[in-house]
């Protein structure tokens, strides 16, 4: 799987971004899909996770409530929806996937990852 995200750029505080994630290769439906990011100096950190099916999704506690993680099968791409940024938020934000939505939250649990897409936060 070849993943390709986008969207990323310079925001203010309060405002909202969306990123995409292209997913070309193998089929985008039989992987469970997640987004991490990676702040300057600091590790690479689970941001959201969705299931193969889009039934399921969790977040990590930092981002629960202001983003979403959603797929759209029919375009082999997954979003995420970054409402009301903060400038902490301010990171490179990775697309991955991953064959097992129970592994999809660890760096190491992920198979294949994309280029990041730099989003900044302005206070």
């Amino acid at each position: 799987v070849q993943l390709q995200a986008f969207g990323g750029g310079l925001v203010q505080a309060g405002g909202s971004l969306r990123l995409s994630c292209a997913a070309s290769g193998r089929t985008f439906s039989s992987y469970a899909m997640a987004w991490f990011r990676q702040a300057p100096g600091k590790e690479r950190e689970f941001v959201a996770r969705i299931s193969r099916s889009g039934g399921s999704a969790s977040y990590a506690d930092s981002v629960k409530g202001r983003f979403t993680i959603s797929r759209d099968v029919a375009k082999n791409t997954v979003y995420l929806q970054m409402n009301s940024l903060k400038p902490e938020d301010t990171a490179v934000y990775y697309c991955a996937a991953d064959n097992n939505y129970a592994s999809a939250s660890t760096t190491s649990g992920m198979d294949y990852w994309g280029k990041g897409t730099q989003v900044t936060v302005s206070s």
